[in-house]
Protein backbone atom coordinates (compact mmCIF):
# COMPACT_ATOMS: atom_id res chain seq x y z
CA UNK A 1 0.00 0.00 0.00
CA UNK A 2 0.87 3.39 -0.44
CA UNK A 3 3.00 4.76 2.46
CA UNK A 4 1.71 8.41 2.45
CA UNK A 5 -1.52 7.12 2.05
CA UNK A 6 -1.26 4.62 5.04
CA UNK A 7 -0.23 7.98 7.09
CA UNK A 8 -2.81 10.03 5.78
CA UNK A 9 -5.88 7.61 6.97
CA UNK A 10 -4.35 6.63 10.39
CA UNK A 11 -3.73 10.93 11.03
CA UNK A 12 -7.41 11.05 10.41
CA UNK A 13 -8.65 7.65 12.46
CA UNK A 14 -10.27 5.88 9.42
CA UNK A 15 -7.47 3.19 8.09
CA UNK A 16 -9.63 0.30 7.66
CA UNK A 17 -5.75 -1.21 8.19
CA UNK A 18 -2.72 -1.82 10.53
CA UNK A 19 0.94 -1.89 9.11
CA UNK A 20 4.12 -4.51 9.39
CA UNK A 21 7.56 -2.94 9.41
CA UNK A 22 8.14 -4.74 5.93
CA UNK A 23 8.60 -2.22 2.75
CA UNK A 24 8.35 -4.17 -0.85
CA UNK A 25 8.93 -0.85 -2.33
CA UNK A 26 11.56 1.87 -1.83
CA UNK A 27 12.90 4.16 -4.92
CA UNK A 28 15.25 7.47 -4.61
CA UNK A 29 13.29 10.02 -6.81
CA UNK A 30 15.66 11.99 -8.46
CA UNK A 31 15.27 10.15 -11.19
CA UNK A 32 11.60 10.63 -12.06
CA UNK A 33 11.59 14.36 -12.53
CA UNK A 34 10.92 15.69 -15.66
CA UNK A 35 11.11 19.27 -17.44
CA UNK A 36 10.35 20.67 -20.86
CA UNK A 37 13.08 21.99 -22.34
CA UNK A 38 11.75 25.10 -22.70
CA UNK A 39 10.51 25.97 -19.08
CA UNK A 40 13.40 28.33 -18.37
CA UNK A 41 14.42 25.19 -15.83
CA UNK A 42 18.06 24.09 -15.50
CA UNK A 43 18.62 23.62 -11.76
CA UNK A 44 15.87 22.89 -9.17
CA UNK A 45 15.93 26.30 -7.48
CA UNK A 46 14.09 27.06 -11.15
CA UNK A 47 10.96 25.35 -9.93
CA UNK A 48 9.53 28.27 -7.98
CA UNK A 49 6.61 29.82 -9.80
CA UNK A 50 6.45 26.68 -12.60
CA UNK A 51 3.39 24.44 -13.14
CA UNK A 52 3.94 21.09 -12.28
CA UNK A 53 2.04 17.95 -13.16
CA UNK A 54 1.93 15.02 -10.97
CA UNK A 55 -0.74 12.08 -11.05
CA UNK A 56 -1.75 12.42 -7.75
CA UNK A 57 -1.01 15.28 -4.96
CA UNK A 58 -0.78 12.68 -2.58
CA UNK A 59 1.45 9.83 -4.33
CA UNK A 60 4.23 8.86 -2.07
CA UNK A 61 6.61 9.48 -4.93
CA UNK A 62 5.26 13.28 -4.97
CA UNK A 63 5.80 13.77 -1.05
CA UNK A 64 9.38 12.58 -1.33
CA UNK A 65 10.36 14.50 -4.36
CA UNK A 66 9.04 17.80 -2.83
CA UNK A 67 10.54 16.85 0.43
CA UNK A 68 13.86 16.91 -1.23
CA UNK A 69 13.01 20.07 -3.07
CA UNK A 70 12.49 21.97 0.21
CA UNK A 71 15.50 20.46 2.52
CA UNK A 72 18.36 20.71 -0.21
CA UNK A 73 17.11 23.23 -3.09
CA UNK A 74 15.04 25.52 -0.45
CA UNK A 75 12.03 25.22 -3.03
CA UNK A 76 8.34 25.01 -0.93
CA UNK A 77 5.52 23.52 -1.81
CA UNK A 78 3.57 26.23 -2.26
CA UNK A 79 5.97 28.10 -4.36
CA UNK A 80 4.95 25.83 -7.17
CA UNK A 81 1.40 25.18 -9.16
CA UNK A 82 0.20 21.97 -8.80
CA UNK A 83 -1.81 20.20 -11.21
CA UNK A 84 -2.75 16.40 -11.29
CA UNK A 85 -4.81 14.13 -13.37
CA UNK A 86 -3.67 11.03 -15.74
CA UNK A 87 -0.58 10.64 -16.67
CA UNK A 88 -0.75 8.96 -20.19
CA UNK A 89 -4.94 8.30 -19.87
CA UNK A 90 -7.51 10.49 -18.99
CA UNK A 91 -9.52 10.47 -15.86
CA UNK A 92 -7.39 9.73 -12.49
CA UNK A 93 -8.08 10.96 -9.66
CA UNK A 94 -7.14 11.72 -5.83
CA UNK A 95 -7.67 8.29 -4.08
CA UNK A 96 -7.46 10.24 -0.67
CA UNK A 97 -9.66 13.01 -0.57
CA UNK A 98 -7.20 15.90 -0.04
CA UNK A 99 -7.49 19.05 2.57
CA UNK A 100 -4.93 21.42 1.68
CA UNK A 101 -4.44 24.82 3.38
CA UNK A 102 -5.60 27.41 0.92
CA UNK A 103 -2.13 28.69 -0.03
CA UNK A 104 -0.83 25.07 -1.89
CA UNK A 105 -2.79 25.41 -4.61
CA UNK A 106 -3.89 21.97 -6.78
CA UNK A 107 -5.87 22.26 -10.12
CA UNK A 108 -6.97 19.02 -11.88
CA UNK A 109 -6.47 18.71 -15.41
CA UNK A 110 -9.18 19.01 -18.13
CA UNK A 111 -10.79 15.66 -18.71
CA UNK A 112 -9.67 15.86 -22.31
CA UNK A 113 -6.06 15.96 -20.74
CA UNK A 114 -2.62 14.05 -20.00
CA UNK A 115 -0.15 15.43 -17.82
CA UNK A 116 2.44 13.77 -20.45
CA UNK A 117 0.62 15.63 -23.64
CA UNK A 118 0.68 18.82 -21.65
CA UNK A 119 4.65 18.24 -20.77
CA UNK A 120 5.58 17.72 -24.08
CA UNK A 121 3.50 20.66 -25.39
CA UNK A 122 4.51 23.05 -22.56
CA UNK A 123 1.14 23.76 -20.74
CA UNK A 124 3.15 22.14 -17.26
CA UNK A 125 6.58 22.97 -17.48
CA UNK A 126 7.60 19.78 -15.18
CA UNK A 127 6.19 16.38 -14.86
CA UNK A 128 7.28 14.13 -11.19
CA UNK A 129 5.84 10.62 -11.51
CA UNK A 130 6.72 7.19 -10.60
CA UNK A 131 6.95 6.61 -14.42
CA UNK A 132 8.60 7.81 -17.19
CA UNK A 133 6.21 9.89 -19.04
CA UNK A 134 6.44 8.05 -23.03
CA UNK A 135 7.53 11.59 -24.49
CA UNK A 136 10.61 10.74 -23.12
CA UNK A 137 10.52 6.85 -23.71
CA UNK A 138 10.42 8.13 -26.79
CA UNK A 139 12.93 10.38 -27.43
CA UNK A 140 10.62 13.58 -27.38
CA UNK A 141 13.70 16.20 -27.86
CA UNK A 142 10.90 18.71 -26.05
CA UNK A 143 11.64 16.54 -22.49
CA UNK A 144 14.36 15.46 -20.26
CA UNK A 145 15.84 14.94 -16.92
CA UNK A 146 16.06 17.47 -14.47
CA UNK A 147 18.97 15.58 -13.27
CA UNK A 148 20.61 13.45 -16.23
CA UNK A 149 23.60 12.27 -13.60
CA UNK A 150 20.83 11.05 -10.81
CA UNK A 151 22.68 7.97 -9.58
CA UNK A 152 25.33 9.99 -8.55
CA UNK A 153 22.94 12.74 -7.47
CA UNK A 154 21.13 10.14 -5.49
CA UNK A 155 24.17 8.32 -4.36
CA UNK A 156 25.62 11.58 -2.66
CA UNK A 157 21.81 12.31 -0.78
CA UNK A 158 21.98 8.81 0.51
CA UNK A 159 25.21 9.76 1.57
CA UNK A 160 24.40 13.22 3.27
CA UNK A 161 20.99 11.88 5.10
CA UNK A 162 20.86 8.03 5.21
CA UNK A 163 17.62 8.04 3.54
CA UNK A 164 16.37 5.33 1.06
CA UNK A 165 12.79 6.45 0.39
CA UNK A 166 10.06 4.03 1.35
CA UNK A 167 7.24 4.48 -1.05
CA UNK A 168 4.59 1.26 0.07
CA UNK A 169 4.38 -0.45 3.57
CA UNK A 170 2.71 -3.97 3.79
CA UNK A 171 -0.30 -3.91 5.63
CA UNK A 172 -3.21 -6.43 7.00
CA UNK A 173 -6.94 -5.70 7.55
CA UNK A 174 -7.73 -4.03 10.87
CA UNK A 175 -10.33 -6.73 11.22
CA UNK A 176 -8.23 -9.47 10.37
CA UNK A 177 -5.79 -8.61 12.70
CA UNK A 178 -7.87 -7.41 15.12
CA UNK A 179 -9.53 -11.24 14.90
CA UNK A 180 -5.85 -12.65 14.52
CA UNK A 181 -3.45 -10.66 15.80
CA UNK A 182 -0.68 -13.23 15.32
CA UNK A 183 -0.98 -13.05 11.61
CA UNK A 184 1.38 -9.88 11.84
CA UNK A 185 4.47 -11.15 13.54
CA UNK A 186 3.92 -14.18 11.46
CA UNK A 187 3.89 -12.11 7.94
CA UNK A 188 6.73 -9.85 9.30
CA UNK A 189 8.97 -13.02 9.71
CA UNK A 190 7.86 -14.77 6.37
CA UNK A 191 9.09 -11.58 4.33
CA UNK A 192 11.97 -10.97 6.51
CA UNK A 193 13.38 -14.40 5.80
CA UNK A 194 12.15 -14.06 2.24
CA UNK A 195 14.46 -11.05 2.25
CA UNK A 196 17.55 -12.89 3.10
CA UNK A 197 17.25 -15.39 0.72
CA UNK A 198 17.05 -13.04 -1.40
CA UNK A 199 20.11 -11.58 -0.78
CA UNK A 200 22.07 -14.02 -0.20
CA UNK A 201 21.51 -15.67 -3.54
CA UNK A 202 22.45 -12.74 -4.67
CA UNK A 203 25.63 -12.72 -2.81
CA UNK A 204 25.89 -16.75 -3.70
CA UNK A 205 29.22 -17.11 -6.60
CA UNK A 206 28.27 -19.65 -8.45
CA UNK A 207 27.81 -20.19 -12.45
CA UNK A 208 24.48 -18.94 -12.73
CA UNK A 209 23.12 -15.21 -11.61
CA UNK A 210 20.32 -14.54 -9.31
CA UNK A 211 19.23 -12.10 -11.27
CA UNK A 212 19.63 -11.20 -15.73
CA UNK A 213 21.98 -8.69 -14.63
CA UNK A 214 25.82 -9.04 -15.98
CA UNK A 215 27.53 -7.58 -13.48
CA UNK A 216 25.63 -8.07 -10.69
CA UNK A 217 28.48 -9.44 -8.39
CA UNK A 218 29.80 -5.77 -8.82
CA UNK A 219 26.20 -4.23 -8.21
CA UNK A 220 25.84 -5.55 -4.74
CA UNK A 221 29.62 -4.94 -4.01
CA UNK A 222 28.85 -1.58 -4.92
CA UNK A 223 25.55 -1.42 -2.44
CA UNK A 224 27.37 -3.01 0.31
CA UNK A 225 30.06 -0.56 0.45
CA UNK A 226 27.41 2.41 0.34
CA UNK A 227 25.01 0.84 2.66
CA UNK A 228 26.21 -1.65 4.56
CA UNK A 229 24.99 -5.55 4.65
CA UNK A 230 21.41 -5.18 4.88
CA UNK A 231 20.79 -2.11 1.91
CA UNK A 232 16.78 -3.04 2.44
CA UNK A 233 16.08 -2.88 6.50
CA UNK A 234 12.68 -3.87 7.51
CA UNK A 235 12.02 -2.88 10.95
CA UNK A 236 11.18 0.16 12.98
CA UNK A 237 14.18 1.40 14.57
CA UNK A 238 16.24 0.52 11.15
CA UNK A 239 13.43 3.06 9.49
CA UNK A 240 12.90 5.38 11.97
CA UNK A 241 14.47 8.25 10.55
CA UNK A 242 13.17 7.45 7.17
CA UNK A 243 9.51 7.01 8.64
CA UNK A 244 9.83 10.40 10.58
CA UNK A 245 11.12 12.09 7.73
CA UNK A 246 8.12 11.48 5.45
CA UNK A 247 5.78 12.42 8.47
CA UNK A 248 7.21 16.08 8.69
CA UNK A 249 7.22 16.16 4.74
CA UNK A 250 3.70 15.03 5.03
CA UNK A 251 2.93 17.73 7.09
CA UNK A 252 4.51 20.16 5.47
CA UNK A 253 2.53 19.49 2.47
CA UNK A 254 -0.64 19.77 4.23
CA UNK A 255 -1.35 16.26 3.88
CA UNK A 256 -1.72 15.48 7.46
CA UNK A 257 -3.05 17.90 9.84
CA UNK A 258 -1.01 16.41 12.68
CA UNK A 259 2.14 14.99 13.72
CA UNK A 260 1.59 10.95 13.59
CA UNK A 261 4.23 8.88 15.60
CA UNK A 262 5.74 6.25 13.85
CA UNK A 263 3.92 3.55 16.54
CA UNK A 264 0.85 4.57 15.14
CA UNK A 265 1.74 3.21 11.90
CA UNK A 266 2.24 -0.37 12.79
CA UNK A 267 0.17 -3.42 14.49
CA UNK A 268 0.89 -3.42 18.51
CA UNK A 269 2.55 -6.32 18.78
CA UNK A 270 5.15 -5.70 15.81
CA UNK A 271 6.14 -2.12 17.41
CA UNK A 272 8.78 -3.73 19.77
CA UNK A 273 11.91 -5.22 18.14
CA UNK A 274 11.80 -9.12 18.49
CA UNK A 275 14.06 -11.65 17.19
CA UNK A 276 13.34 -13.93 13.95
Amino acid sequence: MSLSNHITMVSRGSSPFVAIPVFPSRFFRHSCIFINTDSGIQKPQDFKGKKVGAPEYSITAAVWIRGMLQDDYGVKTHEMQWWVGGQEETGRKERVALKLPPEIKVTPIADDKTLNGMLESGEIDALISARAPSSFVKGSPKIRRLFPNYKEVEMDYYKRTKIFPIMHVLVIRRALYEQHPWVARSLYKAFSEAKERAIGAMLKITNTHAATLPWLFAEVEELKSLFGADWWPYGIEANRHVLETLIRYMQEQGLIERPVKVEELFAPNVVGEFKI
